[in-house]
């Protein structure tokens, strides 16, 4: 079974079996009334930074250094923020503002752990700051092993199939799979996350067909928590009880699992009903963008330290 394989079927078993989750299809059909009457936009289109202003090779250079250290686990006690000449930021748009600004300045990206640490300096230290020290230094060797750009790396690549084995295969930061009722589930949020964003890159700047169908969408906290706010997912006493008082979910628990993988059989279903006219990525999309809508997360989102999501 090919890696896409085993993400397109495995966390169906998690949703089968599931005992603290599950989904109200009601609220799920409001919300696909919701996308029919709305534009589906690509999530990087909203950004403030101007990416798109640079050319493909180096958005292309600049997204790997950006997931490899920037989306995943900002959240904590207070949460890590940032001034900026745009006013406060946190979470992926801030490390996206510290990322950009420093790339475009041509400054390098292979750094001492003190620069590391003093380059995301905060209110706070962010989370994980060690591992996405690590997973810098990783890429960096294998880009100078390579003695090419990454650009030069994965430029013919047009298909997800291809683009996500590579980076799995090259990037073993990227791996991402749990195990649940003795059953491997197959996530891999920030590899399917890169793979989109290059070939929506390709597609939108360097005006290239490509080909992204086969994604599944991305098992975070953030978009699990707009389908809580809106009704879609819900949750058993205790579980609402850990989440909704912000006590830690430990990663690979049988209610994390559950909550990712109903993440996903949520997309799915709105893909099917609305007859595979958008990608299950652009459902991703669509409803992370409505989580940037602070004023209707009326819930907290799942606390998990993880270097997943």
């Amino acid at each position: 079974m090919t890696l896409i394989e085993k993400l397109n079927t495995s966390y169906k078993y998690a949703c089968e079996n599931s005992q603290y989750v599950k989904i109200n299809y009601e609220k799920v059909d409001e919300m696909i009334k919701k996308i029919e009457e709305s534009k589906i936009s690509y999530w990087l289109e909203s950004n403030p930074f101007d990416i798109f202003d640079m050319n493909l090779e180096s958005i292309i250079n600049f997204l790997l250094i950006y997931h490899s250290i920037g989306d995943y686990c900002f959240w904590g006690n207070p949460k890590w923020e940032i001034e900026t000449s745009l006013g406060k930021l946190d979470s992926s748009y801030a490390i996206m503002y510290l990322i950009i600004n420093r790339f475009k300045e041509g400054k390098t990206f292979n750094m001492s752990f003190k620069d590391f640490k003093k380059f995301l300096e905060g209110n706070v230290e962010i989370p994980l700051l060690e591992d996405r020290y690590n997973n810098l230094v990783q890429m960096n060797q294998f880009i100078e092993q390579q003695n090419k750009s990454f650009y030069e790396l994965i430029k013919d690549f047009d298909k997800d199939i291809q683009l996500l084995e590579f980076i799995i295969n090259n990037f073993k930061y990227f791996e991402d799979k749990s195990k649940y009722k003795g059953r491997e589930i197959y996530f891999y949020k920030r590899d399917q996350l890169l793979t989109s964003d290059i070939l929506h890159v390709m597609e939108s700047v360097g005006k290239k067909k490509v080909d992204y169908s086969h994604l599944i969408g991305c098992a975070d906290y953030k978009i699990p928590q707009v389908m809580r706010c809106y009704g879609m997912l819900e949750f058993n006493d205790e579980l609402m009880e850990k989440v909704d008082n912000q006590i830690e979910l430990l990663e690979n628990s049988e209610e994390e699992i559950e909550i990712r993988a109903n993440d996903l059989e949520i997309i799915d279903y709105i893909y099917e009903k609305l007859g595979k006219r958008y990608q299950k990525m652009a459902i991703n999309d669509f409803i992370w963008l409505l989580g940037q809508d602070k004023s209707n997360m009326n819930k907290p989102y799942h606390r998990t330290l993880t270097n997943h999501y």
